[in-house]
């Protein structure tokens, strides 16, 4: 049993259970929504599970608390994702989630800082999370706060100009206290016009919006400590998750390149476009549900000892 004392983050030695939790409880409210995406939001499972459930310094019970760990999804298109973290840490009922992109439901398309507790930004807009990390690292060294701030960004997402901005700035001041994470999957559903007729597709080229540039060495020449690891690997994981909270020696900001499989988890999603943004077929669901539904005892199991004290949850 786990037992989550205020401010510590709960260690689970079973990540892979949780992850596969949350990827369900994404299929099954995108499915049960009928809107939502599901090919990013599975990509990120690994990261997003380990981050919440082994590193941040967040308190449930308390949202708000002020010398909390702050997290920003800047790709904010994948919210289900999160939700269903959220969820399973402890901060909405499980029950919530199939309220998702309802009206007036608190879980809406993109997170809405001013609906639900435990979010620390509104996200949608692509590119735009970074900054608000850095303005969120920058108080805290103002007002001399412990918290460490964590931004997820989509790797088609960075091809926006104002991320690059954010990414001089962090490294001009120094924000050690800052971790940029990015899910490298090497997949958008939009791509740029191709050159070439064997890749050219009514929505572009799909390929890695970063093929061929060595994205390390672009953000180790704008100051930053720079990390690649496997995003499915938990071991890698906590390695670098560990090293970016103890911050670096240069005072530099630290991103994690963290290389992942889009869909990862549900073998007809894996590396396949059109599953960023879709609603499972009957027979998709089905065989979803075949590789990815826990035991229903294991779900609740989990749900009540990662959190089990609860403020301000009703719907």
């Amino acid at each position: 049993m786990v037992t989550a004392d205020p401010g510590v983050p709960v260690v689970s030695d079973d990540l892979p259970a949780l992850a596969r939790q949350a990827r369900w409880q994404v299929v099954k409210t995108v499915t049960s929504s009928k809107a939502g995406h599901i090919g990013g939001p599975l990509s990120m499972m690994d990261l997003l599970v380990s981050l919440y459930f082994r590193q941040l310094n967040i308190r449930p019970e308390e949202p708000d608390w002020a010398d909390r760990d702050r997290f920003v999804l800047s790709k904010g298109h994948a919210a289900i994702g999160l939700y269903a973290v959220l969820a399973l840490r402890g901060f909405l009922p499980l029950d919530e989630l199939p309220t998702f992109d309802k009206g007036d439901s608190r879980l809406q398309g993109h997170p809405d800082v001013t609906r639900l507790p435990g979010l620390d930004s509104s996200t949608g807009s692509l590119g735009q999370g970074l900054s608000v990390g850095v303005g969120m690292a920058l108080g805290a060294r103002l007002a001399k706060k412990p918290f460490h701030t964590w931004v997820l960004l989509g790797d088609g997402e960075i091809q926006e100009g104002m991320v690059w901005e954010a990414v001089q700035v962090a490294a001009r001041y120094r924000l050690s206290n800052l971790t940029a994470i990015i899910d490298r999957n090497g997949l958008q559903q939009f791509g740029l016009p191709s050159s070439e007729d064997t890749v050219r597709t009514d929505r572009g080229d799909r390929r890695d919006p970063w093929f061929g540039v060595d994205l390390a060495a672009v953000f180790t020449a704008f100051g930053w400590r720079v990390l690649e690891i496997d995003g499915h690997d938990y071991g890698q994981i906590d390695n670098a998750y560990a090293l970016a909270q103890a911050g670096d020696h240069a005072d530099r900001p630290t991103v994690i390149i963290a290389h992942t499989v889009k869909g990862k988890g549900l073998s007809l999603a894996e590396g396949v476009h059109t599953w960023h943004s879709i609603v499972p077929s009957a027979e998709d669901f089905e065989r979803a549900r075949q590789e990815l539904e826990p035991d229903e005892l294991e779900l609740l199991d989990a749900h009540a000892t990662s959190a089990p004290t609860m403020n301000g949850a009703s719907a």
